[in-house]
């Protein structure tokens, strides 16, 4: 019998090289929790066929593996995940990447930033773009009514009265669904992460837009889902890579916004959402559409949901970016027969979905405020918009698709300039936050990317800002 390469006594060091390569494998695995804590491994024999070495090299590497704690031994059982494992952080990123490719890096400096600092990277309209007064005449108007809404409990499934508004409301849209199939969530971000919960199990594949929501990502991560990617296209995700991933993958859910699309700002068309609910029910995908960007739109674009009829695509929507970050009310559409054990998992993670911002939100829905407030929001978007256009390709910085609608603009640097490096010049020499394009792309193929909140992007300072930010990193680099 012939002994193979791995066992062979020889002077050269291949088994100490494919040993560790064994360990790095497994390790890594372990650190991005796509293997968790008291998960069996595979076999040594299956390690063995999957890495193409020798069983010896993976008996080596569990054994090194068990002695350092990484992972455990149980006698006639196996091998699995140690269960003392560092402690989940949604914001550790890959060996070698910068800040600006940390999903949430984004959001935490927006938040952390002063009223003074410029954000053309965050992801909210200006304090001042909100209809401050309206919110003050509906709370004097709540706090005249009976003392439940200030301080009681609301209904599991949501305020009644504000979900039959909501069930109008979307019919308007062409979404036909009844209150019933409706539920309340303290925000969109909630919808989506109560969702998750409630579709996945660790592991788990999940399908994003390359670029996405970098919140998804963090989110997915946060679930220990395994997350794969399909470029975004000006007409929706780009068909035949998703037939291609699809097949390769298997994933079990597609989260997605199909109208006004963050980072690019692109809408979904009619034929791409067509092929794309064929290859959904091809492939047993679930879809989540997070459409919390809907009210900016001038001309509704086509919905998922709509066009399935809520059979596989789940929508979400929310107010928290058209009317307040404080009055935070989100909602979800989906089959009559899941809401009830989504029920149950909202008062088993949250108990309460915001009762008095519900309550805050049907007043002023109700009485007209709401919609006039938004009329004038879609025309200072659409101004904003163009202002900002033409700073940006007088700095050679070009836009990659111009948007209908809404407030972003995803945009290509001249020169093949990197956004993370100038996103950290600006924050450090401008105290300026910009939204790299990296954070957003789970392929890390947008570096050269920026997305540029238009709302937040009308000050003349950020312009300056970015030339000379732009002149520091091509000095740098040459």
């Amino acid at each position: 019998m012939t002994a193979s390469a791995d066992s062979l006594c020889v002077p050269a060091s291949p088994a100490p090289t494919r040993v560790a390569m064994v360990m790095r494998h497994v390790q890594e695995r372990v650190e991005s929790r796509n293997l968790c804590a008291g998960k069996r491994l595979p076999s040594i024999r299956t390690l063995a066929q999957t890495l193409e070495v020798s069983r010896s090299t993976v008996v080596d590497a569990y054994a090194r593996l068990v002695a350092e704690g990484v992972i455990e031994s149980r006698p006639g059982s196996g091998f699995y995940v140690g269960t003392q494992l560092t402690p989940f952080s949604v914001a550790e990123t890959a060996p070698g990447l910068d800040p600006g490719s940390d999903p949430v890096w984004v959001t935490r400096q927006s938040l952390l930033a002063d009223a003074a600092s410029l954000k053309p990277g965050c992801g909210w309209l200006p304090e001042t773009w909100m209809p401050e007064q309206d919110i003050r005449r509906a709370l004097r108007t709540l706090s005249r009514r009976p003392l439940a809404p200030l301080t009681g409990y609301g209904t599991p499934q949501g305020a009644p009265a504000l979900r039959q508004m909501l069930s109008h409301r979307l019919g308007e849209r062409g979404l036909h669904v009844p209150a019933a199939q409706l539920m309340l969530t303290e925000s969109g971000t909630q919808a989506v992460d109560l969702l998750c919960r409630f579709l996945l199990e660790p592991g788990d594949t999940v399908l994003v837009d390359d670029p996405c929501y970098f919140s998804f990502q963090a989110m997915l991560r946060a679930h220990r889902a395994q997350t794969v990617s399909v470029p975004y296209t000006p007409q929706g995700p780009d068909v035949q890579a998703m037939r291609t991933v699809l097949a390769a993958h298997r994933p079990r859910l597609y989260i997605t916004n199909a109208a006004l699309h963050n980072p690019t700002g692109a809408s979904l068309s009619p034929e791409v959402a067509h092929q794309v609910l064929v290859l959904a029910q091809q492939h047993n995908l679930t879809i989540i559409e997070d459409d919390v960007f809907a009210d900016f739109e001038h001309h509704p674009a086509p919905r998922l949901a709509a066009l399935d009829g809520l059979q596989r695509v789940i929508y979400v929507g929310s107010f928290s970016k058209t009317l307040s970050a404080s009055v935070r009310v989100g909602h979800i559409a989906t089959r009559p027969e899941w809401i009830g054990p989504l029920v149950d998992l909202k008062l088993a993670t949250a108990f309460e979905s915001g009762h008095f911002s519900a309550e805050l939100l049907h007043t002023l829905l109700g009485s007209g405020s709401y919609q006039r407030h938004m009329n004038g929001l879609r025309s200072r978007l659409a101004d904003a918009m163009g202002q900002t256009m033409e700073r940006l390709q007088a700095l050679g910085i070009r836009p990659w698709h111009r948007p209908r609608s809404g407030m972003f603009l995803w945009c290509e640097l001249p020169g093949a300039l990197d956004a993370g490096r100038l996103s950290q010049y600006a924050l450090q020499q401008h105290q300026m936050v910009l939204a790299p394009g990296n954070s957003f792309s789970l392929s890390q193929t947008a570096q050269h990317f920026l997305r540029f909140n238009v709302a937040q992007s009308l000050n003349p300072a950020i312009y300056s800002a970015l030339e000379q930010g732009m002149e520091h990193c091509a000095r740098q680099r040459s």
